[in-house]
């Protein structure tokens, strides 16, 4: 079917409809200087296919590859780990072509299999009852969360959310904008800066009235790369009536270390790219989501089911899916009108290949080599660790030098040293947030180590 636009007087109705004078207003929201007008935008003139792919092409070959070309120790929630090669192959089967909203069971039981196994994997490995699917990302994930737990206190409500300023400061900004039409329900609380931990003491300080307060958002590992230990924080919160959010970006860490439903935590949310996705320009993501039973009907987004059908074989649906799409609009519990499932299949795939072995021995690895590269760059007095907490495979070096300066002389080398820190505050102008994974052996490390040895010099 041909697109034919729509003519100046069906837009004049339809603008007439909606009580908007001009289409321009519909951007409003949009701060002005980030509006780009078509005749600013210097587009080339129309080409026929075979010119505009190779001009495409021509753009695309101006990408420089992680791997082969560029050493990276990027991370801060987006980390090269191995992909299996057997798990793109297994991607293509039949069973998993459904892989959008598996609306009849009958013809989509590869699909929500998979879900099922994806939520099963992750509730073992987060160590709670109940796994959900349908999150974005780790950001979007930490928010809903916050939204879940208002939802908890529907009767007796409670808005307040308090969040750990470790915790990842891009999550924060989205949590920020899920909350932004509730009036001054958004705090956060400090962190230890010996230990790169968050500050309990703080935060009880700073809350005058813990019957206002519907969570309390931490993540281990933090941003730092710090693991926290939430014991404490977690026993006062729910002496006080308030549900406590484990966030996370790392998964592999809970291979070694305690996952946050360990510590009885009620909701874990977080990012499970690593678990198979791979890098990919920053995405897609893989949105983790899990809770307590008592609090199953507040979970945004859908859950999969196993029961049998009339002839007893084993069946697989959609046990619980209360979006705005399925039931009254102000009783569902998200809206969000996509899923995951591919993310999803990927991760089920990629835990099934490792096994729980394979998971730890790779997690060891990460652990490993991160140690093994801050010890030489501290060695070598390219800079000292800025945090004591423990940590997993990622770690702040404070450096002698703005870290913009080091990493922008590691760039010609070709080196990715980690992330400036100072990105996101003047405080850590001098900080370098630095990830090691098992895609980084000892030689490459030793480059990046070169590298930054002759940018701090």
């Amino acid at each position: 079917m041909r697109y034919l636009p729509h003519t100046e007087e069906e837009i004049a109705a339809m603008l007439e409809a909606i009580g908007v004078d001009a289409i321009d207003d519909l951007f409003d929201s949009i701060p002005e200087h980030l509006r780009q007008q078509a005749e600013e935008m210097d587009l080339p003139e129309p080409m026929s296919e075979i010119a505009l792919r190779r001009h495409v092409a021509g753009l695309a070959s101006k990408n420089r590859e992680v791997r082969g070309e560029i050493l990276s120790l990027l991370g801060a929630g987006c980390y090269d780990h191995v992909v299996p090669e057997a798990l793109n192959q297994l991607l293509l089967r039949a069973e998993f072509l459904t892989s959008y909203t598996p609306y009849q069971g009958e013809i989509s039981q590869g699909t929500t299999k998979a879900i099922f196994e994806f939520q099963s994997m992750v509730a073992e490995v987060l160590d709670m009852p109940i796994a959900n699917a349908s999150m974005y990302d780790g950001a979007h994930a930490t928010a809903e969360a916050t939204l879940m737990a208002q939802r908890v206190f529907r009767r007796k409500p409670r808005r307040k959310v308090w969040v750990a300023d470790n915790v990842h400061p891009e999550w924060r900004q989205v949590i920020q904008t899920y909350l932004r039409w509730q009036e001054d329900v958004y705090e956060e609380f400090g962190t230890d800066q010996k230990t790169g931990r968050f500050d309990l003491d703080d935060l009880r300080r700073r809350i005058d009235d813990p019957d206002q307060v519907a969570c309390i958002v931490f993540q281990t590992p933090n941003f730092l790369g710090v693991f926290e230990d939430p014991t404490e924080l977690v026993e006062w919160a729910h002496d006080h009536g308030i549900l406590v959010v484990g966030a996370f970006n790392e998964p592999h860490a809970f291979a070694l270390a305690k996952p946050p439903g360990s510590f009885g935590v009620d909701i874990c949310a977080g990012e499970g790219m690593g678990l198979g996705i791979g890098q990919a320009f920053g995405g897609p993501a893989l949105g983790i989501f899990a809770a307590r039973k008592k609090q199953l009907r507040a979970m945004p987004g859908r859950l999969a089911g196993r029961t049998v059908d009339e002839e007893g074989r084993e069946s697989y649906v959609l046990t619980l899916s209360t979006r705005e799409q399925h039931i009254r609009r102000e009783r569902a519990t998200s809206n969000i009108c996509t899923n995951q499932g591919l993310m999803a299949l990927a991760a089920a795939i990629y835990l099934s290949l490792m096994g729980k072995q394979g998971f730890q021995d790779l997690a060891r690895l990460n652990m490993a080599r991160a140690r093994y590269a801050l010890k030489l760059f501290e060695a070598r007095g390219i800079g000292t660790r800025a945090y004591e907490g423990p940590f997993f495979n990622e770690f702040v070096l404070k450096l002698p030098r703005p870290a913009r300066e080091v990493v922008d002389h590691c760039l010609d080398r070709d080196v990715i040293p980690g992330l400036d820190l100072g990105t996101f505050s003047e405080e850590w102008s001098h900080h370098l947030l630095v990830a090691v994974t098992e895609m980084v052996d000892r030689g490459s490390i030793e480059e990046v180590a070169d590298a930054l040895e002759e940018a701090v010099s």
